[in-house]
């Protein structure tokens, strides 16, 4: 991918599936002047899974499997509502999608399930999950949709301590990556930003790793 150093990979929250936001998120995406990829959250699909365990008895590791199936029914059903949307389960359908002018959407079960470095379990959520595809892919941009504004000066601990994101994220994240949060605050200006070849959102720092939150 000869852009990857101007690669953005967003991660879309599930929780935006019940949010007014989701449609108005979708076309701010489809503005995008960089190379992009979209990571789907679990959300409602993720947490019937997380309602159900402990009434069926199946493991972590099934749950974990179970849970990335999740993400991929929301990665679809966003496909359905964008014109620039495409599949993508590894690294030659993004770049082909890429190359192609389109935004790739990350089906993550078959790269998910056989990667060594990715625990099997609960400790890893599809924020983690963006946050090694931006390292795998050597992303510039790392960009967190939220269903909540993250006040400016916050960093990655403070992010974890709220359970805004897992607590192997940090681990997850490459060095090269700039990392965004954005929230509901940031999707009016979003299309104008992403058309403009920017990323909605603003930074934290943690052990120099520049990270971000709302509109610079």
């Amino acid at each position: 991918m000869g852009k990857r150093q101007q690669l953005l990979v967003v991660k879309l929250g599930g929780s935006s599936a019940s949010s007014p936001d989701l449609y108005r998120w979708v076309k701010a995406l489809e503005q995008a002047k960089i190379p992009m990829v979209v990571v789907p959250g679990g959300g409602p699909f993720a947490n019937t899974v997380r309602r159900y365990q402990p009434k069926l008895g199946f493991d972590d590791r099934a749950a974990h499997e179970m849970a990335i199936l999740g993400m991929e029914q929301f990665g679809l059903a966003l496909i359905s509502l964008s014109s620039r949307m495409v599949r993508a389960r590894d690294r030659e359908d993004i770049e082909t999608a890429i190359e192609a002018g389109r935004i790739p959407v990350w089906l993550p079960r078959d790269v998910a399930l056989t990667a060594p470095d990715i625990a099997q379990d609960w400790s890893v959520t599809s924020d983690s999950l963006a946050a090694w595809l931006a390292r795998r892919l050597s992303a510039r941009y790392l960009c967190l949709i939220k269903q909540l504004d993250v006040p400016e000066g916050a960093d990655v601990d403070a992010l974890v301590g709220a359970k805004i994101v897992d607590d192997t994220f940090a681990e997850y994240l490459g060095p090269l990556s700039t990392v965004y949060v954005a929230g509901p605050g940031d999707v009016a200006t979003a299309g104008l930003r992403l058309a403009d070849g920017k990323v909605p959102g603003h930074p934290l720092s943690r052990q120099g790793i520049e990270l971000v939150v709302a509109a610079e």
